[in-house]
């Protein structure tokens, strides 16, 4: 039986789950897929976390060369997180000939290319299914199981945290900062979750779940970000009216203009699949030419749906001899001949207050008529505000991003007229 030697990097949430899982199924291993997976190193500088965890002290590493220089070793899980150390002990890895899987969506969306050059150099895997969307196999599925289609566009729930809170904002009908220190206190969200909810975490894994897709390289810094700090619990009422639901949402499209690559809030009509899913789980919407629409859902974080697709990863490597690298030109930048579409289109959600009642909604009208964007629902409201303005909430068909900017900007211009309180595109 071939038996294969890890080593973990860290030993959090994620490296105790790992841990955990290929201890205790060691013998199911075994007996299924006929691998031996032992682990014969960690890295963690707190030794108590890993004797804890029943772990002999003797394979307890004090520096990343013990772990490169270890002969037993084989494959090398990064769980540490982050671009520094991280990327040093990946390529040191690499670059003793270790395979290695990886959780690190920041690492891997920014220095992929780096680490599948020393990876080639050496011959060895590279593996990253953790990195994006937990447990649900959403890469697997694009590297081998969709590689017959053309995949048109994909659209996501991939950040647990945001959609956590904006579960229970719809829920209850509590603000924002409340959810968010009920969040913290939780666990779903750290002390500083400015790469959740300002969408950083999502764009990473968008850059790393397009460029899959598209067969093209999709940089970080391509992708439109927008978070969920600014949501008004007042428009996911709203919303509930007009029969959506508010998400973080990561959207994809290749398009014949070029490729759309954005994450915001958006509002999804109810009747769609990833409007029902809630709290921490996640789920990825794939449309491919052959397939039509294909839905992954699952858990989206946590030790042991994280520490599932890294063990996946491990036990792939292990029972694969050759490696396969990027379908695409794997470079820090865009290829030169990849276009990119910045003036998407997209139906919005626009809230105002009037401040004249009296032929506010005609006036609005001819603002948005002036700039070609027609309504497809409105609500306006009899009760005034405290300010004294009267809410007034519409729904625009499909337009371009351009268009409503200048239309905002030529509403809230007129003095003591109407003022824009929120802006929230709509998936249609």
């Amino acid at each position: 039986m071939k038996k294969v030697g890890v080593a973990i990097l860290g030993l959090g949430v994620v490296g105790g789950g790992t841990y955990k899982i290929l201890t205790e199924k060691r013998d199911f291993y075994k007996k299924n897929h006929g691998v031996d997976i032992i682990v014969e190193s960690v890295l963690e500088l707190r030794k108590e976390r890993a004797l804890a965890l029943g772990i002999d002290e003797q394979k307890i590493a004090s520096n990343i060369a013990e772990v490169c220089s270890n002969p037993e070793v084989d494959i090398v899980v990064e769980v540490m997180g982050g671009v520094d150390p991280a990327k040093k002990y990946v390529l040191a890895a690499l670059n003793a000939g270790k395979s290695v899987v990886t959780s690190n969506k920041e690492l891997f969306c920014k220095y992929s290319h780096e680490l599948e050059k020393a990876a080639k150099k050496n011959n060895c895997g590279l593996f990253f299914e953790a990195s994006c969307v937990g447990g649900v196999p959403v890469i697997r599925s694009l590297l081998d199981n969709l590689q017959g289609n053309k995949i048109t566009s994909l659209l996501g729930i991939i950040n647990g945290t945001t959609n956590y809170i904006l579960t229970k904002m719809s829920d209850g009908g509590a603000s924002y900062g409340d959810v968010l220190k009920e969040a913290q206190s939780l666990g779903y969200a750290e002390a500083n979750p400015t790469a959740d909810v300002e969408g950083y975490d999502a764009a990473y894994k968008l850059s790393i779940l397009s460029s899959l897709a598209f067969h093209t390289k999709i940089p970080f810094e391509k992708i439109y970000r927008e978070g969920i700090t600014a949501i008004d619990s007042l428009d996911i009422s709203y919303g509930k009216r007009l029969g959506y639901t508010l998400k973080l949402i990561a959207l994809g499209k290749n398009t014949e203009n070029g490729i759309e690559v954005r994450v915001h809030p958006a509002f999804i009509k109810n009747s769609h699949p990833l409007a029902s899913v809630n709290d921490s789980y996640n789920a990825v919407f794939i449309t491919g030419d052959c397939v039509e629409d294909v839905m992954l859902y699952g858990r989206g974080a946590g030790a042991l749906p994280t520490g599932s697709a890294i063990v996946g990863d491990i036990i792939y490597c292990a029972t694969h001899d050759n490696f396969n690298y990027s379908a695409f030109k794997n470079t820090p930048n865009a290829d030169p001949d990849t276009k990119f579409v910045s003036n998407f289109k997209s139906a919005y959600y626009i809230r105002l207050v009037a401040r004249d009642k009296a032929g506010v909604l005609s006036k609005v009208s001819a603002v948005l008529g002036k700039n070609s964007i027609s309504l497809s629902q409105v609500i306006q409201e009899n009760a005034e505000e405290e300010n004294g303005g009267v809410p007034l909430v519409l729904v625009s068909h499909e337009t371009s991003e351009k268009h409503i900017l200048k239309a905002v900007e030529e509403i809230n211009a007129i003095d003591k007229f109407a003022k824009v309180q929120s802006v929230i595109r709509v998936v249609t």
